[in-house]
Parts: structure tokens; C-alpha cells; sequence
């Protein structure tokens, strides 16, 4: 009888990613930089363990927001007192702090318990091209499995 693989912490190699997101929507950066965290691409997912990967988000400041997002797109946080509701518009955001705007993107699409908050501290967001992780070795991340299909003789 066959039994479901659940990958063990000596399993795991983590390895380092670089995402560029200059002229790509918000989005579609956040959703690759939290499937890299959570180990979706690799064959070893376990859903209750973090296999996932490190992750370089550069060029914060150059993301972008189709449609009428950027003059809708609003985001709120609490003081937790009477009347403490902050809001901040998207344009605001991206010109103080764009690094916080993929953050939180990302952060939405991660578990919301204390295994994403673990993810969550492999993610590093530059405003620019420069980050100090050479190091590290960082690969440049291509586009998923199915933009590499596009054009291909099974993808015209």
C-alpha cells in the first residue's frame, strides 16, 4: 500500500529567488513570490510544512495596477482604539512606501496562522534593482510552468 509523502525539515533545500517586478501588475508578482514561499513548485509540498523557498522581490516602486486600481485601490489598518481607523490610497502608498504594497499583497495570499508568518520572513522587497544577497546566489525566477508552455507546439 502506498502512502502520501510528507517531507521531513532534513528534506528540504531551500534555494533563492529573484522576482523582478518592474512594468508587471501587482498581482501577478504577489502570487509567484507567495507560491515560491509556500513550495508549491517543488515535488516535496507538504502542506503543513514550510518548504518553501527565500524570495527577492526588486523593483517595488516600478509595479503596476491595471484598470482603475490605482485610484481605487485603498488600504486601511487599525489602532485598535475608538476612531482609529487609518486609510492610505494606493497612489500614496506606491510613492512612500512601495516595498509595504507587495508585502501586504503577498502577505494575503499566505496562510493566515503562525506557518505563513514563517514564510513570510523568507520574503525581502526593494524598492530598486539593488539588494545585498549576493551571497546567497540568487537565481532569477522565470515565469511559472505555464508561461514557459506558451508558444511551444502543444501552446500555438
Amino acid at each position: 500500500m502506498r502512502t502520501t509523502y510528507m517531507a521531513k525539515p532534513r528534506d528540504i533545500k531551500r534555494s533563492w529567488y529573484i522576482i523582478d517586478a518592474a512594468g508587471r501588475p501587482l498581482g501577478r508578482v504577489a502570487t509567484e513570490a507567495a507560491r515560491l514561499l509556500r513550495g508549491k513548485h517543488k515535488a516535496i509540498f507538504t502542506p503543513h510544512i514550510d518548504t518553501g523557498d527565500h524570495v527577492l522581490v526588486l523593483n517595488a516602486s516600478k509595479v503596476i495596477l491595471t484598470g482603475k486600481k490605482p485610484q481605487q485601490k485603498i488600504y486601511y489598518r487599525h489602532s485598535g482604539y475608538p476612531g482609529g481607523l487609518k486609510k492610505t490610497d494606493y497612489t500614496t502608498m506606491l510613492a512612500e512606501k512601495p516595498e509595504k504594497a507587495v508585502y501586504l499583497a503577498v502577505r494575503g495570499m499566505l496562510p493566515h496562522n503562525r506557518l505563513g508568518r514563517a514564510m513570510l520572513k523568507k520574503l525581502r522587497v526593494y524598492r530598486d534593482d539593488r539588494h545585498q544577497h549576493q551571497a546567497q546566489q540568487p537565481l532569477v525566477w522565470r515565469e511559472g510552468p505555464a508561461e514557459s508552455l506558451k508558444g511551444g507546439p502543444a501552446g500555438e
